[in-house]
């Protein structure tokens, strides 16, 4: 019984009064930390999408320097003088004539096709050995930093 008179007369037991308004409080908190949880997660959403787009470009860059690499063999003694070099970084679309001249034509239309037209691409065989250097410019990357040209390195 000395409990039910304690709870009347309001000694011991915080009543309703004393705790007004800590619910909304805390739906406050809540909705503030929910919200920022939100935006970390759609942070790490845009950073996995920028990271895949990179991905996918190297990827297609390496297909794009094995591609080449097969129309060389196919020519390898064209190849192996020079007739697929492109000595300086070269951005812009080889004349056609000869086959070695059509297979770089063709080769750097599909090069800007995938990657862009900032697409470059450097080539330099020498008896057995070619190395070819793929680069672009990654639009969605961080800004300010460079992409990371693919480079191959093979014999004929």
């Amino acid at each position: 019984m000395s409990e039910v008179v304690r709870m009347r007369t309001g000694r011991g037991f915080a009543g309703p009064r004393r705790v007004a308004g800590v619910g909304m409080i805390e739906v406050l908190i809540a909705v503030v930390l929910l919200a920022f949880g939100m935006l970390g997660i759609a942070a790490l959403q845009m950073a996995a999408l920028r990271s895949s787009q990179g991905s996918l470009q190297r990827s297609q860059a390496t297909i794009a320097t094995y591609a080449i690499l097969d129309a060389m063999r196919a020519n390898r003694d064209e190849a192996r003088v020079g007739a697929y070099n492109l000595t300086a970084k070269t951005c812009a679309i080889p004349d056609t004539g000869s086959l070695a001249k059509n297979d770089l034509a063709e080769w750097m239309g599909s090069l800007k096709q995938v990657l862009g037209d900032s697409a470059c691409a450097k080539i330099v065989c020498g008896n057995d050995k070619c190395e070819i250097e793929v680069s672009w410019t990654d639009t969605r990357a961080k800004a300010g930093e460079p992409t990371p040209p693919v480079v191959t390195v093979t014999r004929l």
